[in-house]
């Protein structure tokens, strides 16, 4: 039998907790547990697509993720952790809730973002530049696995924009463009062939209508 040329990604950030909830800033350095809400979404999430014939599952290290994704784990789906896919830490800004002088500071660090300044990172954080070069060792890992035809990939946020600027190749500068919702979903194809990604779903909720 031939390799598959195409391999499917859905793409969903996690459910909402508490932090998310009340305005605090979780990175990856906060390990926070879905609340109700985030429960709530990720059951719908499973009624909706737990008939589609997924090969593996990926999350990121935190437990949110997982939580977001346990029912599809729950029904015997291979399941893999990858840290490359973990959320951006945000250093000094972890476990602050929002304010005026955060979100100045965090403003002005997103607008140097987009002035193409990648290295920019909060203090004990990480840039852009340097969640990309883990999220690509990840992404190439699972594009390793070619048999693996369909697979379901949980992960965060700000993260997830910085992953489909560069799975599409886009500078970062243009990572706003892609929005996200908690439990939100991106469907991608890769082509082997053409070592290209192609996004079929754009950020869809209906799950959560």
């Amino acid at each position: 039998m031939s390799e598959p040329t195409i391999k499917r990604l859905y793409i969903i950030r996690h459910g909402e907790t508490e932090l998310n909830k009340n305005k605090v800033v979780q990175g990856r350095g906060v390990d926070a547990d879905l609340n109700d809400t985030g429960r709530a979404q990720a059951e719908a999430f499973y009624q909706r697509y737990k008939n589609v014939p997924f090969d593996k599952i990926y999350t990121s290290a935190l437990k949110r993720t997982h939580q977001t994704v346990a029912k599809f784990i729950e029904k015997g789906i291979a399941w893999e952790q990858l840290p490359g896919l973990d959320e951006i830490a945000w250093g000094n800004y972890e476990g602050k809730k929002h304010s005026p002088e955060l979100d100045a500071s965090f403003i002005a660090l997103v607008e140097s973002w987009n002035k193409g300044q990648y290295d920019n990172k909060a203090e004990g954080g990480e840039s852009p530049n340097e969640v990309h070069i883990r999220q690509m060792e990840a992404i190439a890992h699972i594009l390793s696995h070619r048999d693996e035809k369909t697979v379901l990939v949980c992960m965060h946020g700000r993260a997830l924009r910085l992953l489909l600027c560069g799975l599409m190749k886009k500078p970062f500068d243009q990572m706003e463009d892609f929005p996200h919702q908690n439990t939100s979903l991106y469907i991608l194809d890769y082509d082997y062939e053409r070592d290209l990604f192609m996004i079929e779903t754009f950020n869809s909720t209906a799950h959560l209508q």
